[in-house]
């Protein structure tokens, strides 16, 4: 039998003994984890120890170490950042696309360095979503720019820098949220605009569709399926698969998201069917996550795509982490 279709998190700083039991249980592919589960670097690397052993095997463990806002380890213990757009604007008024993508390329090593030395392997990022005047405040300082060709640009050094520093990489969100004008975790976003405009918000994705992970938009596309979010959306996931170009594995934005309706249970149902590999459940809910185990476990497309991204892992290339960091302050000052 293969791994659980879901991604949980847990409650607190430690695992108890039901959560260790429920995780044994239900063979989750892998976890993710929230300013909640971090404290100390002796208690998170203890605590990714404890959710790999639940399970008897190396899995996944996922965070959203953006730098900004969305920053779940933070100072004094950790490296905080700048916001995404701040830190590139920055670089770009002081040089060139080149120095702009260097020090993406910086970030997202630097932030590896972080998430491995307490076992954390994957990183929510790159934000691939093409900021417009219009995008609402959660999530316009995580994007890259307001060219597309900007945003790859950068979205592919960051990818590369965390790649380089042994940390996978989930693109988000796809096929596009910058054109939102709701913050998904409060309602639905719509986009009224036709196919020929939203070109141009796939198109990061498009340059990036090699990357072995990404994350749909809980956002509805008009233009392509009117009546569905992407997230539970066959035309929308066949968008990402086609004209995107994407054949990694697709984990949905976080089921409890208020964007969706219904009980997670129905949610995760509709995005499962519609084509999503896997559902990210975030809140360490243990009677919800005890209802997404009733998924059952991956379809063999799903699992393959999941393998496929295991085989990816890369190990750090080792570098002068002071000078890493030298480096960027001055590229981003």
């Amino acid at each position: 039998m293969g791994q659980g279709a879901y991604i949980f998190g847990c409650e607190g700083l430690i695992l108890d003994k039901r959560e260790a039991a429920f995780f044994r249980e239900s063979d989750p592919w892998g976890y993710i984890l929230f300013a909640r589960n971090v404290d100390a670097p002796e208690q998170l690397y203890r605590l990714t120890n404890e959710l790999r052993e639940a399970v008897g095997r190396d899995a996944p463990i996922l965070i959203d170490q953006e730098g900004g806002r969305v920053q779940r380890m933070r100072a004094p213990t950790w490296r905080d950042f700048l916001p995404p757009l701040d830190q590139i604007e920055a670089a770009l008024r002081h040089g060139d696309e080149d120095g702009a993508a260097r020090s993406m390329w910086l970030r997202g090593r630097l932030i590896a360095d972080d998430l491995t030395s307490v076992g954390i392997d994957v990183n929510c990022a790159p934000t691939l979503d093409v900021a417009r005047d219009e995008t609402h405040p959660f999530l316009r300082n995580r994007c890259y720019g307001s060219d597309a060709e900007i945003v790859a640009l950068m979205g592919r050094a960051m990818a590369d820098g965390l790649a380089g520093g042994g940390v996978q990489s989930v693109m988000k969100h796809m096929p596009g949220h910058g054109r939102g004008t709701v913050d998904s975790h409060l309602g639905l976003p719509r986009i009224e605009v036709d196919l020929e405009e939203l070109v141009d918000d796939f198109a990061p994705f498009k340059a990036l569709n090699d990357l072995p992970m990404g994350m749909t938009a809980h956002i509805v596309l008009d233009a392509v399926d009117p009546e569905t979010p992407a997230t539970q959306s066959g035309a929308v996931i066949d968008l990402i698969r086609t004209q995107i170009g994407f054949d990694g594995l697709l984990m949905t934005d976080d089921i409890s998201m208020e964007a969706l309706s219904g009980t997670v249970f129905e949610r995760a149902t509709r995005s499962l069917g519609a084509g999503c590999d896997l559902v990210l459940h975030c809140n360490g809910d243990l009677a919800q996550m005890d209802s997404l185990a009733k998924l059952g476990a991956m379809n063999t497309a799903a699992q393959t795509r999941a393998d496929r991204a295991i085989a990816a892992r890369k190990e750090a290339v080792g570098i002068d982490i002071r000078e890493a960091q030298a480096e960027l302050d001055a590229l981003k000052a």
